[in-house]
Formats: C-alpha cells, sequence, structure tokens
C-alpha cells in the first residue's frame, strides 16, 4: 500500500467530488420544469437521464480499469475536463429550444445526444477518485475514508440544490452554466494540486482476468447497489412531475421546490456520514441492511405525501439510507478484491448507480403517467427485494 492519504489529497479529492455532485443535483432540480419549458413529455424527460446513465455505467468500469494501467491523477482530470464542456454543450441544445431555434424530436435527439457524451466522459472521475483513496488507506480505514468521500458527494447535493434554487432566479439554464465552470475549476484544481500516483504502482498491479460483474467476490455488492438505485432515481426523477402537479407550480417555482427537497435528503446524508459512519464499527453488509429500511421507510412515506412537511421527511429516510449503504458497498468491494483489481472494482461499483438510473427513471417515467404514487412504492419493491437478496446472499449475516 502507498503511503497514507494526506489532507492535502483528501482535500482535492473532497472537492473534485463536490463539484460534479453540485453539478449532478442541478440537473436533476431543474431538468423536469426545463423539459416541460421545451414541451418534452414525461417519458422523454426522464429517459435522457436513463440512457445517459447506461453510457455512464458502460463507461465507468473500462476507466477504472484504465487508471489502474496510467495512473489516477490523469483520469480524475479527463473526467472533470469532460463534465465541464459536456454541460455547456447540453445546456446550449436546451438554449437553443428556449429560443425557438430547435425543436420537436430533433430537439430531443441532440439534448440525448449532448449528455450521453457528457455522461461517457464524465464516467472517469469517479473510479479514479475511489481508486486513488483506495490506494492510500489500509483496510481497517476503508469505510471510513469511503464514508468521507461520500460526504464530499454529499456536501455537493446540498450546495447543489440551494446554488438552483438561487440561480433559477435568473433563468433554468443559469445553474447549469455555473455547473460547467465548477467543473473546470475543479480540474485546474486537482491538475495544481493532487500528486500524481507513484510510478511504482502503475502497471505492476495489473490483474491476470478482467474484473467482471460476475465476480463472486463482488457480485452481492453490485447487485445491491444497482438496486438501490433503481428504486431511489425512480423517485428522484419523479419528484419534480410530483410536486409541479400537487402544488400547481410554475417551472421555476417548480425547480425551487425540488431543490430544497434534496437539499434535506443531502443534509441528512451528510448528518449520517459525519456521525453513524466515523463511530459505529459494523461490517458493510450491516450498514448496507439499517440503510435499507430507512430507504423502505422514506419510499412508503413520500408515496402518500400531500405536503411539503411530509415529503421532506420522507426524503430525510431517503438520504439517510443512501449515507450508510454506497459507503459500505465501496468499502466492501475494494476489500474484497486484489490490490491491483481496485481500480477495475472501483469502476465497477461506479456504474451500478448509473445502471440503476438507466432503469429507473423509465419505469417511473411510465409508470407516473397512469398514477403519481406508483414511482415511489415501485421503489420500495425494489428495496424490499433488495434486502431480501442481501440478508439471504450474506455469509455472515
Amino acid at each position: 500500500m502507498a503511503a497514507a492519504l494526506t489532507r492535502r489529497q483528501q482535500t482535492v479529492l473532497v472537492l473534485g467530488l463536490m463539484a460534479t455532485g453540485i453539478g449532478q443535483s442541478l440537473v436533476f432540480a431543474i431538468l423536469a420544469p426545463l423539459g416541460r419549458e421545451v414541451h418534452m413529455g414525461e417519458l422523454q424527460i426522464t429517459s435522457i437521464i436513463a440512457i445517459s446513465a447506461l453510457v455512464f455505467g458502460l463507461s465507468s468500469p473500462h476507466w477504472g480499469r484504465f487508471s489502474d494501467r496510467v495512473g489516477r491523477k490523469p483520469v480524475i482530470i479527463t473526467g472533470l475536463v469532460g463534465y465541464s464542456l459536456g454541460t455547456l454543450l447540453f445546456t446550449s441544445m436546451f438554449y437553443a429550444g428556449l429560443a425557438g431555434l430547435v425543436s420537436g424530436g430533433l430537439l430531443y435527439l441532440l439534448v440525448l445526444s449532448s449528455r450521453v457524451g457528457q455522461a461517457a466522459v464524465m464516467s472517469a472521475s469517479n473510479p479514479a477518485s475511489t481508486a486513488y483513496a483506495a490506494d492510500h488507506s489500509s483496510a481497517d480505514q476503508r469505510t471510513k475514508i469511503m464514508a468521507r468521500l461520500g460526504t464530499a458527494n454529499s456536501m455537493g447535493t446540498i450546495l447543489g440544490p440551494a446554488v438552483s434554487g438561487a440561480l433559477a432566479t435568473f433563468g433554468l439554464l443559469a445553474p447549469l452554466y455555473f455547473a460547467a465552470g465548477l467543473a473546470g475549476v475543479a480540474a485546474l484544481v486537482v491538475w495544481r494540486a493532487l500528486p500524481l500516483t507513484p510510478p511504482r504502482q502503475r502497471g505492476v498491479h495489473q490483474p491476470a482476468a478482467r474484473l467482471r460483474y460476475s465476480d463472486p467476490r463482488i457480485v452481492l455488492y453490485l447487485v445491491t447497489a444497482v438496486g438501490l438505485f433503481v428504486g431511489f432515481s425512480s423517485i428522484q426523477q419523479t419528484l419534480g412531475f410530483q410536486l409541479q402537479d400537487k402544488m400547481g407550480l410554475s417551472g421555476i417555482e417548480t425547480a425551487q421546490r425540488t431543490g430544497a427537497a434534496l437539499l434535506v435528503s443531502a443534509c441528512f446524508t451528510l448528518l449520517v456520514q459525519l456521525t453513524v459512519m466515523q463511530r459505529l464499527q459494523l461490517r458493510p453488509t450491516q450498514f448496507i441492511r439499517l440503510g435499507l429500511l430507512c430507504l423502505l421507510g422514506g419510499a412508503a412515506t413520500i408515496s402518500r405525501f400531500e405536503t411539503f412537511t411530509v415529503l421532506a421527511a420522507g426524503m430525510g429516510m431517503l438520504g439517510a439510507g443512501m449515507a450508510m449503504c454506497m459507503p459500505a458497498i465501496s468499502a466492501g468491494a475494494l476489500l474484497a478484491v486484489e490490490p491491483g483489481e481496485q481500480g477495475a472494482a472501483a469502476g465497477l461499483v461506479s456504474s451500478c448507480p448509473a445502471i440503476g438510473f438507466s432503469v429507473g427513471p423509465l419505469v417511473a417515467g411510465a409508470l407516473y403517467q397512469v398514477d403519481g404514487a406508483l414511482a415511489p412504492l415501485f421503489s420500495a419493491v425494489v428495496f424490499f427485494a433488495v434486502l431480501i437478496i442481501l440478508t439471504l446472499g450474506d455469509p455472515e449475516r
């Protein structure tokens, strides 16, 4: 193992992950009302996230393996620069739609293509950042380190909705331009301040065989992660529709209320990661089971909300559940493989949320057109199924 992760290295990794976390939460907060502004249907809007997420999921393992060969830093920078440029292109397509330059099916294809291209490149940052942290942490510290990186994402998702609500007063595109600039600044910080992976780590631990999703050492963690994000994305990607339709909000008001709901979830995520995840000494699968129970409660609450207060309670439970699940999944998977496979394992874990987002929004968008309550109920069923699979499959239960 390389030297322990220094405070400076942790700070740089945190800043990079915060930048992408802010950008993603901005997109999730404004995409529903923005899509409706250019006359897209619910299924079209959710399919943009779903298809780009599938591309992200397919790309992440390749970037993870690539970082095993060339080092982590160049791959992190590639992802951040790709995120910045891709967001500018994605935003420009919506600008053309709002200006009346493009409309209908052509606009949808242009928006989708720009988001897919962005996803293919931005998927580089997360697995490389996770693997960088794993390179510099001992086995007994791995869960805590992953929780700290998770805290960076949580801070991003806390700041993102707040920024979105403030900038939305200048128009629905303003938050996206901000996200593009922030990712560019993060890339510059990583380039200037993050040490290169030591040459002795480059290529010397290359695994003999490619790590696969079906690898028995990690398959339970990967299945759990995919299921988590199928359920979570079903709620997240229909949240704007529910708020707008139940409360009769305008596009900007919807973006602000959606941002506030995501802010509540992110605050609970941060709180749990700073307290529970740093103090309790549990096995990864034990953390995951506790998190799944919180997610079940959150989905059930959100399916019946009529006021924002009830919705906020459900979102808080979702945030607490995700705070326990994802760091534990990352730590468990990386502990299960050899040191030279950590980049590949991190890539596979990073792809799981994207795979979940490629399924959940499509199913939820279709269900929403039947009944608005069906999307969170579908999520509850998914969370329960994952809990059963994890409990039966855990050899240490």
